[in-house]
């Protein structure tokens, strides 16, 4: 029974003539999809860093790097001014050593000039006491006691010989040992005195040689701490650069990562855009062998790689085959006969049931658009929509159903093996 097209719709002559030129549009648009029978780039892009942060980060390396720089400067004259006061210091501590054994040398001088000086007083006092004891007696014998007096007043031999060598060591002698003794003394004295100024003056020496130790070490201690201090900062800049080298090497590494996965990317994109192509041209090729009457009569309803297989999934029964493929991929009549229904489905969006001349009934879902209308005669490789993802679909792709006993919502088998026993290879199920 003959029923009108709705309006818009081209007739099946003009379909027909555009049969292959539209099979081929829609296989180049399908670059996006691998080569049938495989999915394409299932693995997520790994991630690429922007501009920005690789940018920042260079610069952060560079910025880092010149404070080390400029830290390694400051280190090296921390490490001069460390060297100088060290120096400093080394002396100072050395004129400290010299100064202190100066006055040690000069207190041993004060002491000998003491003891001598003790000496010479001692000398003159043991002098004093003869000439003393010699009056004495001159004294208690009469002061008009004369030599020779002195003499025969003597009590025996040895006294005279005794009184004779003091009077005669006292005639020739007192005078001039008592004035060696005191000039002795007075020479001990002022080696004394200038043996205490020495003292004295190498005390203030050493004194002040103290005070420079001590400013030495002070100004070491300092240098030290300085240097400790730009060391501690250098070696913490250091990390922060070796921490920025680490994160630009990082993003650096994302990056060709991604530029790396891109390349990959769009390889396979050719590759399966080439792939896509050839099946879709094969499909072509079919269907236009299947109108002219070629074939057996039988055509694969579509160009893609099967997604999904017949049989049960997640608790439920998938009563078709999934063919992926991208939106405005020619679908086609996978055999001769009427169509019964075409238009909104539940769940498939848009589809198109075909009665076949065989008995079975073809279902076509999730398209994007249709060509056909109820009760239009329809022959096997006979474009009837193209691919789409309306209904509940996750992608782009063709839900082809095949029920042999004729009923329209039920009776589905698996149409993989029905479509290879009627000559139509299908791989993936």
């Amino acid at each position: 029974m003959f029923v009108r097209r709705p309006s818009g719709r081209p007739t099946v002559r003009a379909r027909r003539h555009r049969t292959l030129r539209a099979a081929f549009a829609g296989a180049v648009a399908a670059g996006v999809l691998a080569a049938t029978g495989a999915p394409a780039l299932a693995a997520p892009p790994p991630r690429n860093p922007t501009d920005g942060q690789l940018s920042g980060a260079a610069a952060a390396v560079r910025q880092t790097a010149a404070e080390v720089g400029r830290l390694s400067g400051l280190v090296a004259a921390a490490e001069a001014d460390l060297e100088k006061v060290s120096v400093r210091a080394e002396a100072a501590g050395q004129a400290y050593d010299a100064a202190e054994a100066a006055l040690a040398e000069a207190q041993t001088e004060v002491d000998r000039a003491a003891t001598g000086l003790q000496q010479a007083d001692s000398a003159v006092g043991a002098a004093q006491e003869r000439i003393a004891g010699f009056s004495h007696d001159s004294y208690i014998n009469g002061g008009s006691l004369t030599s020779a007096a002195a003499l025969l007043d003597s009590r025996g031999p040895g006294e005279l010989i005794q009184r004779a060598a003091t009077l005669d060591w006292v005639a020739a002698n007192q005078l001039d040992v008592l004035g060696q003794l005191q000039v002795a003394r007075v020479r001990q004295a002022n080696a004394d005195s200038a043996a205490r100024a020495a003292r004295d003056a190498r005390a203030t020496a050493e004194a002040a040689a103290a005070a420079a130790k001590q400013n030495a070490d002070r100004e070491l201690a300092a240098e030290k701490s300085a240097y400790a201090a730009v060391t501690a900062r250098k070696a913490q800049y250091e990390h922060q650069l070796q921490a920025a080298q680490v994160k630009l090497l990082q993003l650096q590494g994302a990056r060709n990562a991604y530029q790396q996965w891109v390349r990959q990317r769009q390889a396979e994109q050719a590759a399966a855009a080439a792939a896509h192509r050839r099946a879709a041209q094969r499909a072509a090729n079919a269907a236009a062998a299947a109108r002219s009457g070629g074939g057996s009569g039988y055509v694969l309803p579509a160009a893609g790689y099967t997604s999904s297989c017949y049989g049960a999934r997640w608790g439920v029964t998938h009563f078709g085959i999934d063919i992926a493929a991208p939106i405005g991929t020619p679908i086609y009549a996978a055999s001769s006969g009427m169509v019964q229904r075409a238009g909104p489905a539940t769940g498939f969006g848009l589809a198109v049931y075909i009665r076949g001349d065989d008995g079975a009934v073809t279902v076509y879902g999730h398209m994007n658009t249709y060509s056909v209308g109820a009760g239009e005669r329809v022959v096997a490789g006979e474009q009837i929509a193209t691919v789409g993802a309306r209904g509940q679909a996750t992608g782009p792709h063709l839900h082809f159903e095949v029920h042999p006993n004729g009923a329209m919502y039920s009776g589905a088998v698996n149409p993989a093996p029905w479509l290879r026993a009627r000559g139509v290879p299908i791989s993936g199920c």
